[in-house]
């Protein structure tokens, strides 16, 4: 079944969107919408990484939760600093060592820090061990590297590293 359905959820996730695409629940619409959710994992297949068990469902869930309230104060707050002039701005660099061992999980950390505004991961060493994060206003290093560790590298390390 896995290699007829490596998928599923794209699958379904595939279909719903051609049909939000077409604007239309027409058989045919549906039908293409299918084959297109069945042959675009088929054919994808070889270059997605190998699957990580989500050991914590509820803590994946709460940290999406986070993420989403994280992104919404951001965005205030940088529209704050915005309106207080671009001269009180204080930018800087900071690189956060990681205890993360899966790819995904550091993946999934930094697309978390670029989708705050404020901060964008920059580069991730050679060894997955430093990730180095831009601050729009960095004020203490030590500070975002704690909130960063404590918000969103806890929560991925309890759901994607083995214990």
């Amino acid at each position: 079944m896995r290699l007829l359905l490596p998928h599923p959820v794209l699958t379904l996730t595939l279909t719903a969107i051609w049909l939000l695409l077409v604007n239309g629940l027409a058989p045919g619409q549906v039908l293409l919408g299918l084959f297109l959710g069945l042959t675009i994992p088929l054919f994808t297949r070889r270059f997605w990484p190998e699957r990580s068990p989500i050991r914590r469902p509820l803590t994946l869930l709460r940290f999406g939760a986070l993420v989403l309230y994280d992104i919404l104060t951001a965005n205030l707050v940088v529209a704050w600093l915005i309106l207080r002039g671009p001269t009180r701005l204080r930018p800087g660099f900071v690189a956060i060592p990681l205890d993360l061992g899966s790819e995904l999980a550091i993946s999934l950390l930094a697309n978390t820090i670029c989708l705050t505004p404020g901060t964008v991961s920059a580069l991730l060493s050679p060894d997955r061990r430093t990730l180095l994060v831009h601050a729009l206003d960095l004020d203490d290093p030590a500070a975002l590297i704690a909130t960063i560790k404590a918000r969103y590298e806890t929560p991925l390390r309890q759901v994607f590293d083995p214990c």
